[in-house]
């Protein structure tokens, strides 16, 4: 038999694309029979993007791996959408019939389907052809629970989330604060919420779901998934916890700026603030961080952005005379750098120096953070992450909590900053336990993806899933 394929179907994100495929290289790695890699890809819909997906592919055809990439036709993106979530959605939705056409026409047996997890309206394309798909899940199991209770929990509250009583009931997660769901579910009538209620319906129909987690960081999580607590009355689901699924680059010959100047810092001295790629504040909120820096007394390595030019949507590079405080850059130069743009933030949270981490908790960044055993203050922005930051410190105790005022686009006062920023750094109680949980889980990250851990089981038990499941699918 020719070597069985495995399908990827990412979408163009960064942190959706690259978490896939390297997902999709381990598994490769991992698996005792042969199989290769087909990665199915939508065109970005900006010129930047499809620019930053072209270079990455470039990267990956260069790598000598089994992997072949097929560009599905472009389709004209929906005009009419609200948030992005449903935007990507559609699009994916609209792909139906080119991802249909793709692997109808492979040569070589179909091993399987794997699904990001916007992309779960394609289901209906593996069914149609017979193959088995799979939901590949880019952030936590946290998330996964959320996500698969939520049909339920739209039938149980028929008011909006803030306006319930009480907790919201997660199994697997600690009672839930309503004003700690996902930004996607804040308003019922958005279609970004609609969305996501048709996800979770949707991901119980997929022969099995595959996370970036570790069977230790979320096991109360992953246990309620696999028990069908989160889906009462539907099948329960399979589950493949893989990660941390983490890209580490080589370094580069010169090391960054950023880099070089933790050269000179004491160890576990320096706090980090970096908001991903999206993240991006506007001048008040800089000035606020800015003056609650210079009360913390600590080290600090900031990375600042600031607002998209007017119809983009990535943050632009600061203009630090704009944003800063007067003077703040003087006052502050023995103990603190402002870096305006890009910065690697995965070299930058191993180096020795980093002792915490003030992060807009996106899963790929905590990973990279407890990877490298440094705790976190979450700063959510936007998508998953104010259930991201709930999770980080009530389910697994390792980051330190910061009010967050989400009425006013997530404002934090500068004094709040002081505060959590003091307590990470080794002020008290908390920032202890959170130190100690992230050195911890350092470990647990690390012994997961080693053979015999964990995710590397899970990754051999999925491979030969995969392999038994090839099936031919030309001409159906």
């Amino acid at each position: 038999m020719a070597t069985p394929t495995v399908v990827l179907v990412p979408v163009w994100g960064a942190g959706h694309l690259m978490s896939l495929l390297e997902s999709g290289k381990r598994l490769l790695a991992r698996s005792v029979r042969a199989l290769s890699l087909t990665v199915l890809v939508m065109r970005a819909p900006t010129e930047q993007l499809a620019a930053e997906v072209a270079a990455h592919i470039r990267r990956e055809e260069a790598s000598g791996l089994d992997v072949r990439f097929i560009h599905l036709p472009a389709v004209a993106p929906p005009t009419d959408w609200v948030g992005i979530e449903e935007f990507i959605s559609r699009i994916a939705q609209m792909h139906a019939p080119h991802v249909r056409a793709a692997i109808s026409g492979l040569a070589p047996p179909v091993a399987g389907v794997v699904l990001d997890f916007f992309c779960s309206s394609l289901l209906d394309v593996c069914r149609d052809l017979a193959v088995p798909g799979y939901v590949y899940f880019t952030s936590n199991a946290a998330m996964v629970a959320f996500m698969l209770r939520l049909p339920a929990l739209h039938e149980e509250v028929p008011v909006e989330f803030e306006e319930m009583e009480g907790a919201i009931d997660v199994p697997g997660l600690p009672p839930v604060p309503p004003s700690c769901v996902p930004t996607p579910v804040t308003d019922k009538k958005n279609p970004n919420y609609t969305w996501f209620t048709y996800h979770g319906r949707r991901f119980a129909e997929a022969d099995a779901i595959i996370i970036n987690t570790a069977a230790e960081l979320e096991p109360s999580a992953l246990a309620a998934i696999a028990d069908g607590r989160c889906t009462r009355g539907v099948r329960a689901l399979t589950v493949y916890p893989i990660g941390p699924v983490i890209s580490f680059p080589p370094p580069p010959e010169q090391p960054h700026e950023c880099v070089r100047w933790l050269d000179g810092q004491a160890p576990a001295s320096v706090v980090l603030l970096c908001f991903g790629s999206g993240g991006f504040f506007a001048a008040a909120q800089a000035r606020e961080i800015a003056d609650g820096l210079e009360r913390s007394g600590h080290c600090f390595l900031w990375v600042l952005r600031g607002p998209p030019a007017p119809g983009a949507r990535h943050p632009t590079d600061a203009n630090l005379d704009e944003m800063l405080p007067e003077g703040f850059l003087e006052r502050t130069k023995d103990r603190g750098l402002v870096w305006p743009t890009w910065a690697p933030q995965t070299e930058i949270l191993a180096h020795a120096a980093v002792g915490g981490f003030v992060t807009h908790g996106g899963w790929n960044s905590a990973l990279e953070s407890l990877w490298h055993g440094v705790p976190m203050v979450p700063w959510p922005l936007y998508a998953e992450q104010h259930t991201n930051a709930f999770t980080f410190v009530a389910a697994m105790g390792v980051a330190v909590a910061m009010k967050v005022d989400r009425k006013r686009d997530n404002f934090v006062e500068a004094a709040e900053l002081e505060r959590a920023v003091k307590e990470l750094m080794g002020g008290g109680e908390e920032g202890r336990k959170a130190r100690e949980k992230a050195s911890e889980m350092k470990a647990v990250c690390r012994n997961a993806v080693e053979e015999g851990g964990s995710s590397y089981a899970a990754l051999q038990r999925l491979s030969e899933e995969l392999y038994k499941g090839a099936v031919a699918v030309t001409n159906k």
